[in-house]
């Protein structure tokens, strides 16, 4: 892996207090902001989940709006401008993948919270099944 800045950065948020410090990072190596694809990844409605089964047709759109708002607010107080935002939807650690692959991303920043033991057993790790499908290169910051 060359250090010379890379032309298309994909940074998952979970708007954590290690989503801003990542963004930055993948600035730092990016050609320019623009180049840096700051994404959030929403779950996709089971068939069975309460919204989709009693709310609207029109839900998982909804839910995408507000979650675009919420990023824009979050790159705004953090002072983030410039980067490219979208919000996706699926199962978080493949469509981050799958995003990565669509834009000919040639790196991908993408911050770990450190869970082990029993609590990553539960939660599972989105960086982990990034890091084992991901076809390009893959940055991990750890935690502080």
């Amino acid at each position: 892996m060359t250090w010379t800045p890379r032309k298309t950065v994909v940074v998952p948020v979970d708007f954590s207090e290690t989503s801003a410090p990542s963004i930055r990072t993948a600035i730092d190596l990016a050609a320019e902001p623009a180049a840096v694809h700051v994404i959030h990844v929403i779950p996709g409605l089971d068939t069975v989940s309460p919204l989709a089964v009693w709310g609207d047709e029109d839900a998982e759109k909804t839910l995408v709006e507000n979650a675009l708002k919420y990023l824009k607010n979050f790159l705004s107080e953090n002072d983030i401008a410039g980067v490219t935002t979208s919000i996706e939807v699926g199962y978080p650690g493949d469509r981050i993948v799958e995003y990565a692959d669509e834009h000919h991303a040639d790196l991908i920043v993408i911050p770990s919270h450190g869970y082990h033991g029993l609590q990553r057993a539960i939660m599972g790790s989105v960086a982990e099944r990034v890091i084992r499908h991901a076809n390009v290169a893959t940055l991990v910051l750890r935690r502080d």
